[in-house]
């Protein structure tokens, strides 16, 4: 029989906390097998700088997001060792940056952009380990619509789905009957790219498979 200390030992594990209040993110990382000890979202300005690119853009906003997070989560006794993870998606079309879509008439202006053409979704996955390294991990996927009609336009608009949602929509949804074609990773246009992220946590030594033998 295993001693006690020996059960507390294999039973324990680091904290995660994930710097965003996105519900898909945090039920792509459910689906994965990691429940978050914590959700630090950041309140901040997402409006591109002057000259910035939507590769640059992803990338500042995951990180500022870490960030701001570990500021927090340092200063608490039950965080201070914890591993911080943030994500910051952004829907290209063509070379113009699309809204999280707020008020209708954004979410169908994105459409109109979206409507029949290809479109690229990045996301920059940020990691703060519990010695404060940071990692980073960039991942684009292409997405293509069908040509939508006047019925499916107006239809989704219609739905609200697409609120709060990069490019004015979500592939995860109704949505996801526009889409003709993807090259490369679904969860990455949902919100959080689960191979990339997973690999980067492994790599730094969090136990990613922790609740995977009593998974069934």
């Amino acid at each position: 029989m295993a001693s006690s200390s020996e059960v507390s030992s294999s039973s324990w594990r680091p904290k995660l906390v994930l710097a965003s209040a996105s519900p898909r993110r945090l039920a792509l990382l459910q689906q994965a097998g990691m429940e978050p000890d914590a959700l630090l979202p950041a309140d901040i300005d997402e409006t591109p700088l002057k000259s910035e690119g939507a590769k640059e853009l992803a990338k500042r906003l995951a990180r500022t997001k870490a960030e701001i997070a570990r500021k927090t989560a340092r200063n608490r006794d039950d965080l201070r060792e914890s591993y911080i993870l943030s994500a910051d998606t952004v829907v290209v079309a063509g070379n113009r940056i699309l809204p999280k879509a707020e008020v209708v008439d954004e979410a169908a202006a994105c459409l109109r952009m979206l409507s029949g053409r290809q479109h690229r979704v990045y996301t920059s996955v940020c990691l703060v380990t519990p010695k404060d390294a940071i990692r980073e991990r960039f991942v684009e996927t292409r997405v293509r619509f069908k040509r939508l009609s006047r019925d499916e336009f107006d239809r989704y608009l219609a739905s609200g789905e697409w609120r709060g949602k990069a490019g004015g929509y979500a592939i995860q949804g109704l949505a996801g009957t526009f889409v003709i074609k993807l090259v490369g990773s679904y969860t990455n246009v949902v919100g959080l790219p689960l191979y990339e992220t997973v690999a980067m946590l492994d790599g730094e030594g969090f136990p990613v498979r922790f609740t995977w033998l009593n998974a069934a």
